[in-house]
């Protein structure tokens, strides 16, 4: 059955038809000064049907028929000049080779070429010089004067797209932004202001109530700050999406609150994406955990690099499917392989390893809630000591050429059994690195923004039944990342690692909890007083603060600025397989035995009965953001 072509590409047909033809008499009328002879013009009309025959079929082959005017480019134009040039190479060597008693005069084809390249481009620029100035001109008027943060990061393209679309309700008329040399310039037309700082004074004398902020352009302490100004000047502050994300010519414009990812997040992280695609890049890649948070973000992460295979292990099936089939509607389904599996079934991982042949593994699952795991150590021991002792091994057995352990900052001076978990899993891991093959590495890292069971949607939940708000201690803090800044940081420290290495991400200063709580609350559109606030009291197992390294750690930058390694004391294979022997044997013993030895084993452990830990212990009602949820 053929397909009908759409009334659109006949329109075209017929416009670049009338075009050529009248190119072509224009060519000629300006050789003979405007007088064409019968002679001339019986020529003329038989060889005009061939002249349009590979005009027509230049354009079409070359692809200048399928534009769209109102979006034409430079690349566009190019594309025209490329063609024409073509076109009129061809129609000069049939003209040559084929046509006996007339030829084309030289001066007519290059005229008719010029011609050509000028009536269709400026049809073509005049179309949208219409859709963005004539028809804008006329109904800006009855739009809310707006002004727009991020300039150079798409906003001009951004403001032009708004002032095009008929149904926003948006009239950018001026850029804010810090550089100072911008300031009094303009960019599509549109006036650089001032700064960010300075958006009360702009607003009113623009009589603009709105502004949006192009999202991920500010950190989080200058936009928190701006969004006290605009509170107390009464102007509503919006985020709107990356240009980026407005693809293929589709519009899709929608903006939304301020959120709390919006309020903690820092400088945007310049990552060097080659390195990472080049460990990636058509190899079989493990991600255990892979249906977390952190887990699955890799996992997406990962697949961006077109690895040949991705192994997605998880216990939890509804979360594995869950990513699974994100998986297959982002088109990555043909390389990913679900695999239903807990890391502590020696014989099924046995067997993920003799099917599969990994190269990279990258390990993310774990249990990590602080209180759960003080009631129930012999899971902390099983999962998070034995489970990755177990992975470790097999990674050594198969010659997997990189493991990446996902830690913890609990891990340092623990006061958990979750901590002190970590801490030993990161143990084995750095003395299997001195005697495998295999570049064996941690990566340490903090409280994962927004994760599942982590304080910020506990807050949400709270503030939403009216609260209150419940804290351990008005001290609290906590670091914090959003949960793409940590995968990609993770994929970025393990392509440095040659193996035994600890990678620490800088994660920038803690966040004091109560002011997380506050800004939830603001951004809910409440006063900090219409929900209460109430401290429970430090729990056990749980920190004031956090630490990323141990006093006895050297930290020392890499060729990234946002990750550091931490030089660690070496630990013998000999006495870590004793160790791990006498934690085996601990597995079936009664909670509180497991619980004295694990923390007699651990560095630095600081037991919750200490009276200077009970100074150095607690968290937030998230449990406290949940640990580190760098694990999935």
């Amino acid at each position: 059955m053929h397909r009908i072509l759409p009334v659109r590409i006949y329109f075209l047909v017929l416009v670049h038809l009338i075009i050529f033809i009248a190119s072509y008499e224009i060519a000629l009328r300006l050789r003979f000064d405007m007088v064409i002879s019968a002679d001339v013009r019986k020529d003329f009309w038989s060889m005009l049907p061939w002249i349009l025959i590979i005009k027509l079929s230049m354009f079409h082959l070359i692809g200048s028929l399928h534009g769209w005017w109102r979006y034409i480019t430079f690349t566009d134009l190019a594309i025209l000049l490329r063609t024409s040039t073509v076109a009129s190479i061809l129609i000069a060597a049939v003209d040559y080779l084929f046509s006996q008693q007339y030829q084309i005069p030289r001066s007519v084809l290059l005229m008719d070429w010029g011609i050509t390249i000028l009536l269709v481009g400026g049809l073509r620029s005049v179309y949208r010089l219409s859709q963005e100035m004539m028809w804008p001109a006329l109904s800006l008027n009855d739009r809310k004067p707006t002004l727009l943060i991020g300039a150079l990061q798409g906003g001009e393209l951004l403001a032009r797209q708004i002032h095009n679309h008929p149904n926003l309700d948006f009239h950018i008329v001026g850029f804010l932004d810090d550089d100072e040399h911008k300031h009094g310039l303009r960019l599509g037309g549109i006036p650089f202001l001032g700064g960010p700082e300075d958006i009360v004074e702009h607003a009113r004398a623009h009589d603009a109530k709105d502004l949006l902020v192009i999202s991920n352009v500010l950190p989080g302490q200058q936009l928190r700050e701006l969004l006290d100004r605009c509170e107390r000047a009464k102007i509503r502050v919006k985020m709107v999406p990356p240009v980026d994300e407005l693809i293929n010519g589709s519009f899709r414009f929608q903006t939304r609150d301020v959120e709390i990812n919006d309020l903690l997040r820092r400088d945007p992280i310049e990552l060097d994406s080659q390195p990472v695609r080049e460990m990636l890049q058509g190899r079989r890649v493990v991600v255990t955990g892979a249906g977390g948070s952190i887990g699955s973000e890799i996992c997406r992460q990962i697949a961006r690099c077109e690895p040949a295979q991705l192994i997605l292990v998880e216990r939890a099936e509804n979360a594995l499917f869950l990513i699974d089939r994100e998986m297959t509607l982002r088109d990555y389904g043909d390389m990913c392989v679900p695999f239903v599996a807990d890391i502590c079934d020696q014989h099924r991982m046995r067997t993920l390893f003799e099917n599969y042949q990994p190269e990279i593994v990258f390990h993310a699952a774990a249990h990590k809630h602080v209180p759960l795991m003080e009631l129930n150590p012999s899971r902390a021991l099983k999962n998070n000591v034995l489970g990755t002792a177990g992975l470790v091994e097999l990674c050594h057995e198969y010659d997997v050429e990189r493991f990446v352990m996902i830690s913890t900052d609990k891990a340092v001076n623990p006061t958990s059994i979750m901590g002190v978990s970590k801490q030993l899993a990161e143990r084995f891991v750095h003395a299997k690195a001195e005697v495998s093959k295999t570049k064996f590495v941690v990566v340490r890292f903090g409280n994962v923004l927004a994760s599942a069971g982590s304080v910020v949607p506990i807050f949400q939940e709270q503030i939403a039944n009216g609260g209150p708000i419940t804290i351990t201690h008005p001290e609290m803090t906590r670091f914090f990342m959003t949960i793409p800044e940590a995968s990609q940081l993770v994929l970025q420290a393990s392509s440095m690692g040659k193996g035994g290495e600890i990678f620490v991400l800088d994660m920038g200063k803690q966040v004091k909890i109560l002011d997380l709580a506050k800004d939830l609350i603001r951004l809910s559109g409440l006063d900090e007083d219409d929900i209460k606030i109430e401290y429970t009291g430090i729990r056990p197992g749980e920190k004031l603060y956090e630490e990323l390294y141990m006093k006895h750690e050297e930290m020392m930058p890499t060729l990234h600025p946002k990750v550091k390694t931490a030089y660690h004391q070496s630990f013998s294979c000999e006495e870590i397989r004793s160790l791990m022997q006498k934690l085996q044997s601990l597995v079936g013993e009664d909670d509180e035995v497991i619980r004295k030895t694990m923390c007699e084993m651990a560095i630095a452990f600081q037991y919750p009965e200490n009276e200077q830990h009970a100074e150095n212990a607690g968290v937030g009602s998230d449990d406290l953001a949940a640990s580190a949820e760098p694990i999935g």
